[in-house]
């Protein structure tokens, strides 16, 4: 039977495992940045979510390292090159690769990483290497068009709500839903149940990335981790933003766009205004309202899965702990 205390044993022999396979070896300046970013912490989401899906569906959760390991290094190179794009000075409250080393490690470090977390796969066998591989590169590919619409959403004014729903789907929510659906086709579960479990891991990836978007405006700097208000001096078209644009009378509207037609520049007299605005406009109350959507479509999606029941709560409360999280 499952627990929460569950969570920290899986935790635990992911980073027992992660630190014995991810060692510092020559070139130094190749496998430095790897294991500097790797030994930076986070939550560990997916990999815990690879684990315990492995385990409610009857496998033995240490099976599925090697594939938590594959998503756990994918998603960190993919913060690395992120990073890189944005310019961004900090990941989780440390300074990222490219400002440490420089831009020329980050690219390769992270080049590294991405060819690393393929190689994970290779312990299992043949019929399961191929399940595992064709969505992992499905779910690689699609990180990257989140990505690419994320830049081009930067110097846009007509995104939608729908196309950024589509982008953070992309960027974020399908990965926490492959993770899952690797834990699932390692314990050997039918097809009905792995496609539903990806369903469960993408809804509850898209509410994940709201409630950042959400955090990033109005979470608590001490314990968030990135710059609050990061998005707003970057003019990122964050959800609360398209609602704020929706929703807010004209004066407001032009005022938001304006603000961010300006270049990124980190001031406080912006950052509240945007904030206030967010408030006024009803933009934070509808933000709210779709995270709580988007948790219970992940929790209809389990009403799909032939498990038992008191690992459906499991989930359940993963899910819940997860939406009232401060990080």
């Amino acid at each position: 039977m499952m627990n929460s205390e569950s969570v920290d044993i899986y935790r635990s022999a992911f980073i027992s495992h992660l630190e014995n396979k991810v060692k510092l070896q020559e070139p130094q300046n190749l496998y430095e940045p790897m294991v500097y970013i790797l030994g930076l912490g986070g939550k560990r989401l997916r990999p815990v979510l690879a684990l315990m899906t492995t385990d409610l569906f009857g496998g033995n959760y240490e099976d599925a390292l090697d594939a938590a390991l594959t998503v756990e290094v994918f998603h960190n190179f993919s913060l690395v090159h992120d990073d890189i794009m944005d310019d961004a000075p900090l990941r989780r409250g440390k300074t990222t690769v490219h400002e440490k080393w420089d831009i020329n490690t980050g690219i390769l470090s992270g080049d590294a990483m991405l060819i690393n977390s393929y190689q994970y796969l290779e312990s299992y066998p043949p019929d399961v290497f191929k399940k595992l591989t064709s969505l992992f590169s499905k779910t690689a590919i699609e990180v990257c068009e989140g990505q690419q619409f994320d830049v081009d959403f930067e110097s846009r004014d007509d995104v939608t709500i729908p196309e950024y729903l589509k982008m953070i789907e992309y960027k974020t929510a399908v990965l926490v839903a492959a993770a899952m659906k690797m834990g699932a086709i390692i314990a050997n579960a039918s097809e009905a149940n792995t496609n539903a479990i990806y369903e469960f891991g993408k809804n509850l990836g898209i509410a994940f990335q709201l409630q950042d978007d959400y955090l990033d405006a109005f979470g608590d700097p001490k314990t968030f981790g990135k710059q609050v208000g990061g998005d707003i001096i970057e003019n990122k078209k964050t959800f609360l933003y398209l609602k704020a644009l929706e929703a807010a009378p004209q004066d407001q509207k032009e005022g938001l766009m304006h603000l961010y037609s300006l270049k990124p520049e980190d001031s406080e007299a912006k950052v509240s205004t945007v904030k206030s605005i967010f408030e006024k406009s009803g933009a934070v109350e509808k933000t709210k309202a779709e995270i709580e959507a988007y948790t219970q479509k992940a929790f209809d999606a389990l009403t799909n899965i032939n498990m038992p029941e008191s690992n459906k709560l499991v989930l359940r409360q993963f899910g819940e702990s997860l939406m009232g999280r401060t990080v």
